[in-house]
């Protein structure tokens, strides 16, 4: 949902992937560049280029490398519930001006700003269905790593 926001306010949007399989897609949901996260090569090439980057995973990254990524005065800003301390040196903080931060869902007032933007730029969020009586295989298509953002599942029990 990022890519496509970020895309339709008019922002040069560049996605950060573990993986060259997810390029196209990414593509796709509306980024103009795509860096693969585990390619020293392709960070040491943005080092130093992006104003802002936003991290949605609950993962631990390699911090430093987005750090590093940051131009002067950028930011690193978080939203993912990340479950061990963020360990960053301080120096490269302090020597480019740059930032981290962290936050949680936005106000109500907020979310409804964000809806009524996704209505007029007909965002929609990429969702896989399973009937409810499928929840089982849901769950191990999930816990597979398959799930492709979101699995809704769908009343078919009566």
């Amino acid at each position: 949902m990022a890519l496509a926001f970020l895309n339709k306010w008019g922002c040069e949007v560049t996605a950060f992937t573990s993986s060259d399989s997810k390029r196209e897609e990414a593509l796709k949901l509306g980024a103009h560049n795509v860096v693969n996260s585990r390619n020293a090569a392709q960070l040491k090439a943005i080092a130093g280029s992006m104003n802002f980057i936003i991290s949605t995973v609950d993962a631990t990254l390699d911090w430093q490398a987005y750090i590093d990524a940051l131009a002067p005065k950028g930011r690193l800003h978080t939203v993912g519930i990340i479950g061990e301390p963020v360990k960053l040196a301080v120096f490269p903080l302090l020597a480019g001006q740059k930032s981290f931060s962290a936050s949680p869902l936005g106000s109500p007032s907020t979310v409804a700003k964000m809806l009524d933007f996704c209505a007029r730029h007909e965002i929609a969020p990429v969702t896989e269905s399973f009937k409810m009586s499928e929840v089982n295989e849901a769950f191990e298509h999930l816990e597979a790593g398959k799930a492709r953002y979101r699995i809704v599942l769908t009343n078919d029990i009566k």
